[in-house]
């Protein structure tokens, strides 16, 4: 049985995508675009970085051995410390002039070639259209400090078999690299709800032992009979406590999560599952397949039978 989080994460389908290792040599300086339904990430194996997200002006000091998440996919801009932001060069440009050739590592900057800085870029990416309030109410970038006593010794060593791993010679060495860098991703999630844990900036009550334990209690069995009353007796809560809580701590009403988490997973029963309308309506918790149609097409926009055949085609097209 998985926990929250790993359900969340799992029934989203994350995927980790790798897309190069750099060598970077003084002056350098990348713009790199923004791209939606996507996590980047940046970690640096050798050398450091500036990263300067969307329109804050106080650049993030990456160092030798930090990660930076983009979580939302913003346009940043990575560079040395002597190239300005307006002096770095699109993405795109940088790619072409480069000679990358798809794979491998990009090589690329001024002359100084004592040194350079040794970048593993990639992103994170969810199943098409899914959505949870947990990633909405994300910061625009979480900063993990690779080395030192803030890390532990758990990231600093998964870090560095990252490092190892990626773009190198050894048979598999990209998909291990991968699937650890999946797992720091949910490691940094995990950080952030921690953190936040005494506030109410709508990721809060993942971090709350009582609201917790009813969504745990929900997610193991979405199909349940589930009304505030239900939720609040897992939680330890009277009804109206608990509605009050909840609300305060993740930004929504108990039942507007219910409905959102059994949309999605109703989404994923008609697309990726192949069920039909009926079945969907099964398996996401609703007895009358004419109750689920409703809600389906309020909170989705279609129909259940539209988003299965559009979802159908595109995964013909692909």
């Amino acid at each position: 049985m998985l926990d929250l989080l790993s359900d969340i994460l799992t029934r989203l389908s994350l995927r980790g995508s790798l897309y190069f290792r750099t060598s970077f040599t003084e002056p350098w300086g990348v713009r790199v675009p923004a791209f939606r339904d996507v996590a980047r990430f940046h970690f640096a194996h050798r050398g450091e970085a500036l990263v300067r997200v969307g329109e804050r002006k106080q650049p993030v000091h990456l160092a030798q051995g930090d990660l930076i998440i983009i979580p939302h996919g913003t346009a940043h801009v990575l560079s040395c410390r002597h190239t300005g932001p307006d002096d770095a060069l699109p993405l795109d440009d940088v790619l072409s002039r480069s000679g990358f050739p798809g794979h491998g590592t990009l090589v690329w900057g001024g002359d100084e070639t004592t040194r350079d800085t040794q970048l593993i870029c990639g992103h994170f990416a969810m199943a098409e259209g899914s959505r949870h309030l947990l990633f909405d109410r994300l910061p625009p970038f979480i900063h993990l400090r690779g080395y030192g006593d803030e890390a532990g010794p758990w990231l600093e060593a998964t870090l560095k078999v990252i490092g190892a791993e990626a773009g190198g010679a050894r048979l598999g060495g990209d998909l291990i690299a991968l699937k650890l860098s999946e797992a720091i991703f949910a490691q940094a999630i995990r950080a952030h709800i921690e953190q936040t844990a005494e506030g109410n900036g709508g990721v809060a009550g993942f971090a709350d032992p009582q609201l917790a334990r009813a969504l745990t209690s929900f997610h193991r069995s979405p199909a349940g009979d589930w009304s505030v009353a239900s939720l609040a007796r897992e939680a330890g809560l009277s009804r109206t406590g608990f509605a009050e809580r909840f609300t305060q701590r993740l930004g929504v009403t108990p039942m507007s999560y219910v409905t959102s988490w059994r949309m999605q997973i109703a989404r994923e029963a008609l697309v990726t599952r192949g069920l039909s309308v009926a079945e969907a309506a099964e398996v996401s918790g609703y007895a009358s397949e004419s109750a689920f149609s409703r809600v389906f097409k309020k909170e989705i926009g279609l129909s259940p039978a539209a988003f299965r055949q559009t979802g159908e085609a595109r995964q013909t097209a692909a």
